[in-house]
C-alpha cells in the first residue's frame, strides 16, 4: 500500500499547475470559438422570414350535413295476388305493358263456382218471371197481397244469393289495384295461387318515386320537414338538390332509427331499389367565418390559429363551431378581414417574420 501511494504521488507531479491551466484555456478557446459559428449561424436562419400561405377571412353560407346512405322506393309499389286459392287459369298482361286500377290481371279457375252461378241464373229466371205474373195478377184485383209479397221476397233473396256468387267468383281473379306499370309477372298458367303469397304481378307506379334512409335516433332532433337536402344518384351520375318532405315522429324499437322521406314524383332514370347518398344540412349558418381543420392547433391553453400580423406571426385564441368538407366555422377570436396562415405554421410562434406567398 505504501508503495503504491508513493507511485500516485510522484505520477500527480508530473503535471504542474501552469501546465494544466494552459491546456484548459486552449480547450475554452475552441469551444469559444464552436460557439460563436453557431450563434452566427443560429442568428441568420431567424432573421429569414417563414413563408406562408394565408387565407383572408369573408363572412358566407356555412352549412353542416349528415351523409347517409339512401334507396329510391315507390308509394305504388305492389305485389297483386288474388283474394282466393286457386289455380291460374290465363295470364292477361305482360311486362311493361302499363295497367288501370281495377283492370284485371289474370284469372284462377273457378268452374265450381261458374256451375252454381248458371244453375242460379235459371232459377232467379224463374223466379223473376213469378213475381211479374203476381204482379199483373194484382193488379188485376187477382190473388192476395202476401202472394205477391211472398214472390217478391223469393225473387230479391234469389238475386242476393246471384250477385254473392257472382262476388266470390271475382275473388279468383288477380285485379291491379293500382295504375301503373306491369314490372313482374310472377306466376304463369297452372301455378297455384294464393292471398298475400310471394308469387303474384307486380305493379309499380313510377310517378310517385321516393327516396328514403334511416337515421340513428340521435338525430331525431336535429333534422325536420324542409331541411336542404343534396341526393346524389352515383349509377346515373346525377345530382339533386331538394329539401325533406317528412321526417318519422317516432323511433324503430328494434334499430333505434328512423325514417326520412323525399318525395321525387317521376325521374327519367330512376328506379326502385337504386341507391343514393343523401346529405341533409342539419345546421345553417349565415355570414360564417370558416377556416380549414388543419389550420386549427391545439394547445393547453386551447385551440389557436396563427394570422398575419404584418410581416410577423401572431397566435389567436379562437372558438370553433360545426365541421364539414375540411373546413370549420369560426365562433370566436376572428373577424372578416383576418389573413389565417393555413400553410407554412408548423414552426411559427408570436413574433416570428413570416414571408406572404
Amino acid at each position: 500500500m505504501i508503495a503504491a501511494m508513493l507511485i500516485a504521488a510522484c505520477g500527480n507531479k508530473t503535471e504542474s499547475p501552469s501546465a494544466r491551466l494552459a491546456q484548459l484555456k486552449k480547450e475554452r478557446s475552441a469551444l469559444d470559438a464552436q460557439i460563436r459559428t453557431l450563434e452566427a449561424k443560429t442568428g441568420g436562419d431567424s432573421a429569414k422570414p417563414t413563408p406562408v400561405t394565408v387565407l383572408q377571412l369573408e363572412p358566407k353560407l356555412f352549412r353542416a350535413y349528415l351523409d347517409v346512405q339512401a334507396a329510391v322506393e315507390s308509394d305504388d309499389n305492389i305485389m297483386a295476388t288474388p283474394q282466393m286459392m286457386g289455380t291460374v287459369n290465363e295470364v292477361l298482361v305482360h311486362v311493361g305493358q302499363n295497367v288501370q286500377k281495377g283492370q284485371t290481371l289474370a284469372t284462377l279457375d273457378a268452374a265450381a263456382l261458374n256451375q252454381q252461378i248458371a244453375a242460379q241464373d235459371a232459377q232467379l229466371s224463374l223466379l223473376h218471371s213469378l213475381y211479374e205474373k203476381q204482379q199483373k195478377l194484382w193488379e188485376q184485383q187477382i190473388g192476395t197481397q202476401v202472394q205477391l209479397l211472398s214472390a217478391k221476397a223469393n225473387y230479391d233473396a234469389a238475386t242476393k244469393q246471384h250477385a254473392a256468387l257472382v262476388a266470390q267468383r271475382n275473388m279468383y281473379r288477380i285485379v291491379s289495384p293500382i295504375a301503373g306499370t306491369v314490372d313482374v309477372v310472377d306466376v304463369k298458367q297452372g301455378d297455384a295461387a294464393q292471398p298475400g303469397g310471394p308469387h303474384g304481378i307486380r305493379i309499380v307506379n313510377m310517378g310517385k318515386l321516393k327516396a328514403e334512409a334511416n337515421l340513428g335516433e340521435l338525430h331525431l332532433g336535429s333534422v325536420k320537414s324542409g331541411d336542404p337536402v343534396t341526393l346524389i344518384f352515383g349509377d346515373v351520375h346525377d345530382t339533386l338538390h331538394t329539401r325533406l318532405s317528412y321526417v318519422a315522429q317516432s323511433v324503430d324499437p328494434l334499430s333505434r332509427a328512423f325514417k326520412v322521406t323525399v318525395k321525387l314524383g317521376s325521374m327519367k332514370g330512376l328506379h326502385p331499389n337504386m341507391s343514393a347518398r343523401m346529405r341533409i344540412a342539419n345546421y345553417e349558418a349565415d355570414h360564417a367565418l370558416e377556416v380549414p381543420i388543419s389550420a386549427i392547433q391545439k394547445t393547453a391553453a386551447g385551440e389557436i390559429v396563427f394570422v398575419a400580423n404584418g410581416k410577423t406571426a401572431k397566435a389567436v385564441n379562437v372558438q370553433t363551431g360545426k365541421s364539414e368538407s375540411g373546413m370549420v366555422e369560426i365562433l370566436g377570436g376572428l373577424q372578416a378581414g383576418d389573413q389565417v396562415i393555413v400553410a407554412g405554421f408548423e414552426d411559427l410562434d408570436t413574433g416570428t417574420p413570416i414571408s406572404v406567398q
